[in-house]
């Protein structure tokens, strides 16, 4: 059977159901691989060959999470094949296939690597929309799709149209960074019809857009002269962090970076809690002032004074 339609329908069905471009076109690259490595038809492959498959990704080193993206993708057009086209194969990816992914700690950056970052930074550019990221929480891929119209600069917040699975939020912003974006749309020269803000200033393409890929780039070039180990992501991170360790609340933090659950963001509790360090030290000061109150405390009643006697009889004995 050729499924080749099939795919072409599957990607106008993403399309439908209001996915990404960029999620599009890696549900159909992934699905794309799984076909080129098949050696029998679509319709007999059964849990046993997508056991194979995953080995095949292992053998890759793939990290378990593309492994899951890849398996959910291919569960993803079987149930497409079975519910909208109506082409009754059942489903070859089981439960039991899905990888156990670690729970590492979000990487967030140190108060003074920070300062040394943004203090290599001369583009008016760059240091504003890195101050974005670190001040308001936003990811690179928002950073990329700001427009004019999602400036709110008299309430001092930005609204974020359509953010990580076509969510929408609203996010506010700091006095150092909205003076960043301010320095830099006074010298902002865009193309006719250009709406968004951050654009590529020199080269072919020099008054167009930057990508997300340009972004990530230039994050790149300012690691390798800081020598620190930074990302795009671990400057959300560190807002994050900070948000928390100047008592804000999780709920906030959680609006703030349109998480849509709060153990999502319980993670970043884990990291450099502030309010957990003055807690412990706070507790742990109570109870060496307690013991250091029973140890110095006189030995006055007669059941401890012969409790003292044999003590020390028994220590003569030892000796």
């Amino acid at each position: 059977m050729d499924f080749t339609n099939s795919i072409i329908s599957y990607r106008r069905y993403l399309k439908r159901k209001n996915y990404s471009s960029h999620t599009v076109k890696n549900y159909l690259n992934m699905l794309k691989q799984f076909v080129v490595w098949l050696d029998v038809p679509l319709e007999l492959v059964d849990h046993h060959k997508i056991s194979e498959y995953i080995d095949h990704l292992l053998r890759k080193r793939l990290k378990p999470k593309t492994i899951n993206c890849h398996t959910a993708c291919i569960s993803g057009f079987y149930k497409y094949l079975y519910y909208e086209e109506e082409i009754k194969l059942s489903n070859p990816v089981r439960s039991s296939h899905s990888l156990r992914m670690p729970k590492p700690l979000p990487r967030y950056v140190k108060d003074e690597d920070i300062d040394l970052f943004f203090n290599l930074i001369k583009s008016r550019r760059d240091y504003a929309m890195f101050r974005l990221m670190l001040r308001c929480g936003l990811r690179v891929e928002e950073v990329a799709d700001l427009t004019i119209d999602c400036l709110d600069l008299k309430q001092r917040r930005i609204i974020i149209k359509s953010g990580k699975g076509g969510k929408g939020r609203v996010v506010c912003i700091s006095n150092d960074a909205l003076s960043a974006l301010n320095t830099y749309l006074k010298y902002r020269q865009p193309a006719k019809r250009v709406k968004k803000i951050f654009l590529v200033e020199k080269g072919t393409y020099k008054g167009r857009p930057i990508s997300v890929r340009g972004i990530q780039k230039r994050m790149e070039y300012y690691a390798k002269e800081s020598g620190l180990k930074l990302s795009c992501h671990s400057l959300r991170h560190t807002m994050a962090t900070q948000l928390l360790n100047a008592d804000a609340e999780l709920s906030s933090i959680q609006d703030l970076l349109g998480h849509n659950w709060i153990t999502t963001t319980q993670r970043y509790s884990k990291i450099s809690n502030v309010k957990v360090q003055r807690d412990y030290f706070k507790a742990m000061g109570i109870i060496l002032n307690r013991q250091k109150t029973v140890i110095k405390k006189p030995i006055s009643s007669s059941r401890d004074l012969d409790l003292k006697k044999g003590l020390d009889r028994r220590r003569g004995l030892n000796l």
